[in-house]
């Protein structure tokens, strides 16, 4: 890894954790750039997920944002199917694409909500535990399939059900992609692949992306001007997945 690498990936943890997120996406797609091989990209991927997802869980939560009866029926859903996807290795070209589109669709609806007025901090309404657990389970597969902790899939579809503010969108995501990230990493144990050498300049740079993002987002950053960052991350991980879709 290049002296420029860890830079880059702590300014990528910084962003995604200001909106709950760990930065998967983004580190994917840096380390794809920087040329590294796929059966590091992966691993690496889940590892520095799980280092930024726990901080920014503990400052969303800190902040008091966390709904502990949302956040419950994804996460066990979640986890066996997590573990399942990390396990398989199946062409994900078409999963990506299919995601990356919905990503971009979403962030239309993100922002015609915002154009519109629409109140931000609704207090939201709890779907039923069944239907929880099918989204979580859906997410957790794809998650561990493609190699991400699935926030980027469940912050849209949570915002568009409307079923809790930004902020505590942000605040069940931030757990979601923890529990994903560690279910992939067994997945991915569980077939007798190795674990990648991470440099310690990597692991200091988003642990200190991720302490300064989620510190913004949990506590700093209004919630309309999280939304549009929440847009923002969307865009870059959308375009990310349509474009790892394409080109390979």
């Amino acid at each position: 890894m290049g002296p420029w690498l860890p830079l880059i990936i702590g300014f990528v943890a910084c962003l995604y954790a200001a909106v709950g997120h760990a930065g998967a996406t983004g580190y994917i797609a840096v380390m794809s750039l920087a040329g590294l091989p796929p059966e590091v990209i992966r691993p690496t991927a889940l590892m520095l997920n799980v280092v930024v997802s726990l901080i920014a869980t503990v400052q969303f939560a800190r902040a008091g944002h966390f709904r502990g009866g949302l956040f419950l029926p994804l996460a066990a859903a979640s986890i066996p199917a997590a573990l399942l996807g990390g396990w398989l290795r199946l062409p994900t070209a078409v999963f990506e694409a299919l995601v990356g589109g919905v990503l971009l669709l979403s962030v239309g609806r993100l922002m015609k909500r915002l154009g519109a007025g629409d109140p931000l901090e609704q207090p939201g309404w709890l779907p039923r535990p069944p239907g929880l657990a099918a989204l979580g389970g859906g997410l957790g597969f794809l998650s561990g399939l493609t190699g991400v902790g699935g926030g980027v899939f469940l912050t849209p579809a949570l915002l568009a059900l409307g079923v809790a503010p930004v902020r505590q969108v942000a605040a069940v995501s931030a757990p979601f992609i923890l529990v994903n990230s560690l279910a992939g990493l067994g997945g991915w144990f569980a077939r007798g692949n190795p674990l990648p050498a991470v440099g310690a300049w990597v692991v200091l740079a988003v642990g200190l992306g991720g302490v300064v993002g989620a510190q913004v987002g949990a506590f700093q950053l209004p919630p309309r001007r999280l939304q549009v960052l929440m847009a923002v991350v969307l865009v870059i991980a959308g375009v990310k997945l349509v474009v790892r879709a394409v080109v390979g």
